[in-house]
């Protein structure tokens, strides 16, 4: 079984930064690639970015040009760098993985505010 545990998240003013983390207990990202999802209060849960085994990204609309996504494989770990965020950004962020994109991490609280 794999585990993943994020990191980084916390309370931050609008047009701040953060950097998330995801730590794998095997080498997971490197084979499949990897995904950030997130889940604000009352909606679904959205994808945030992805990256695949041969580092291609992609990044929903809402975070283009904001967010990026990028691996160190060597350490088994995922980052999400955040960027300018915005009160809409607030949600718990997810990291993903899998050959059937099955495992999943517990979250980390992402709260954007003044």
């Amino acid at each position: 079984q794999v585990q993943l545990v994020e990191s980084g998240g916390g309370l931050v003013q609008p047009g701040g930064s953060l950097r998330l983390s995801c730590a794998a207990s095997a080498e997971v990202f490197a084979i499949y690639g990897a995904n950030w999802y997130r889940q604000a209060p009352g909606k679904q849960r959205e994808l945030v970015a992805l990256i695949t085994s041969d580092y291609y990204t992609n990044y929903a609309d809402s975070v283009k040009g904001r967010f990026t996504i990028s691996r160190d494989d060597a350490l088994r770990e995922l980052y999400l760098q955040m960027t300018d965020l915005k009160p809409e950004d607030t949600a718990v962020y997810y990291c993903n993985t899998g050959s059937e994109d099955q495992y999943w991490g517990q979250g980390t609280q992402v709260t954007v505010s003044s």
